[in-house]
This record gives structure tokens, sequence and C-alpha cells, in this order.
């Protein structure tokens, strides 16, 4: 490591602008990837059916160039600096003066403070590395979820094996821990989806939740299982029902559990051991 990134402010500072960066990335992956599982599910169908896949241009998280989605306007290196270019466009493309949403900047945002916060949290080195990379898939997860309700294995699987990878080395936890984590927060999931079922004959929850909690029992291990279950259910509950009341949100349309597991297992990654401690203390 450079010398000058050994001292905690410059690589706070480091880490904000890489933050920025990878946010801006993040905002593709967002939008692509449920858009390229859904062109890989079409094919497989095609396939099956015995029939040739629609031939179409190619579309993954490269190609083609970031464009306008209202006049097709090709958004240039210029345009697509984070933060900065929507605030130079005042939110508007350049070319029709339609609105730019402001989900892209305020992620790009999210993503540099939280990426920063980490960095100087855990401080140069494995942990604050790792502290990135599931910082930043636990912000993908959450917001392909919320808007399509799908946890890629695209992500959740190779988080796991990162996550036990990381632990090797037991920069968070021993790896014994975070092996029955995996195990502990896949089947925790697993068993209360197939009570629910059993009970109600419907489906509670999908595959991807069970393999995101699996990923962030990988990461922090067991120990922190029961607080991200317990901090994700009580946020999902207050917003599931205040969408109930307030607007008028049905009763059987459902409502994504994976941005709040994401948002409880950022928690835990950050301040895991404090609450527990704290809760504990309680008793």
């Amino acid at each position: 490591m450079p010398e000058y990134l050994r001292d905690p402010v410059a690589f706070a500072a480091v880490a904000t602008l890489l933050g920025l960066f990878v946010g801006s990335f993040l905002n593709v992956v967002i939008h692509r990837l449920p858009r390229m599982m859904e062109r890989e599910w079409h094919a497989q169908a095609a396939e099956l059916r015995g029939e040739e896949p629609e031939a179409g241009e190619p579309f993954n998280l490269a190609t083609p160039r970031s464009r306008c989605p209202h006049c097709g306007h090709l958004i240039g290196a210029i345009e697509n600096i984070p933060v900065v270019s929507y605030l130079v466009l005042r939110g508007r493309c350049r070319h029709c003066s339609a609105p730019i949403g402001k989900r892209y900047p305020l992620i790009e945002t999210f993503s540099a403070v939280a990426s920063a916060y980490v960095a100087w949290h855990f401080g140069p080195g494995l942990a604050a590395v790792g502290g990135l990379i599931f910082l930043w898939s636990m912000i993908a997860l959450a917001f392909i979820d919320l808007d399509t309700q799908l946890l890629p294995d695209q992500i959740t699987l190779p988080l796991l094996w990162l996550g036990l990878a990381f632990n090797l080395a037991s920069t968070y936890v021993p790896l014994s821990a975070a092996v029955v984590g995996a195990m502990l927060g896949y089947l925790s999931l697993w068993s209360v989806y197939w009570l629910f079922k059993l009970v109600t004959g419907k489906e509670g929850m999908g595959y991807g939740d069970f393999k995101l909690l699996a990923a962030i029992g990988a990461w922090l291990g067991w120990q922190v299982l029961p607080l991200t279950i317990l901090l994700s259910s009580l946020v999902g509950a207050a917003v599931g029902i205040s969408l109930i009341l307030f607007a008028r949100h049905g009763r059987n349309v459902p409502i994504p559990f994976g941005p709040y597991l994401a948002a409880a297992g950022i928690l835990a990654l950050l301040w895991g051991e404090q609450i527990t401690a704290r809760y504990l203390g309680q008793f």
C-alpha cells in the first residue's frame, strides 16, 4: 500500500472519490443487470421450445453506451461525471431537457459518503477493502430488489464466497463462525419460508433473500444474524404498515425484503457488536 494511503484521512478521501465513481457504476448495474437476466431467460425459454433466440444488439454492463431514455441522446464523458454533471446540467438532459432521475446522484452521493465512513471506520487494510465491497454489493442489491423484486445470483453468490474468503484470515470473524453464519443465514429464512407456505399456502419471500442473509452470515458470522433479522423485520414491518395505511398499498401486493436485509447488513458491519452488546446489556 502506498505510504500516503496509510494516513486515515487520506485513505478516507480516496475512498470517497472511489465511492463516487463506483456509485455511478452501481447505477448502471441496478438498471441493466435485471434486463440482462430477462434477456437470458427469454433466450433459455426459446431454446427449450426449440426456437432460435431473438437476435438483438449486445446488451451488457458496458454495451451499449448510456443514453437518454427520452430522446436517445448518447451520454458523453463530460455528461457522465458523478453528481457534478447532474448539477451542471441542472438535472436535465443536455439534448432534450427531459428530467434526469434524482436517484442517480443520490446513489452516487450515498456511495461516496458511506465509502468514506467504512474506510474511516476500519482504517487502511484488508477489512476496509472487504467492507467497501460488501457496502457496494448491498447498495446494488437493495435497489435492484426495490425495482424488480429480484436479488440476482450474479451478486449474492459471489458475495457469499467472498465473505468466506476474507474470513480465511479471520478478517471479521473466525472462518468457523463465517461458515456457520452462511449455513444458518440460509436455513433460517428457508425454514420461515416453508412454515409460512405450509400455514398460508402462499410464498412469503424469495430464495434470493435466503442467499442474501447467507452472504451476510458469511461476512459477519452467525452472531449477527439475530440482529440482522430483527432490524430488517422491524424496519420492513414499519414500512409495510405505512404503505398500507398511507399509500394505499394493497395487502396482497408483495413488498421486497432485500432492501431491509441489506440495510441491516450494513448496520451490522459497522456497529453490530456495539448494538448487540447494548441490547444484551439491557438484560
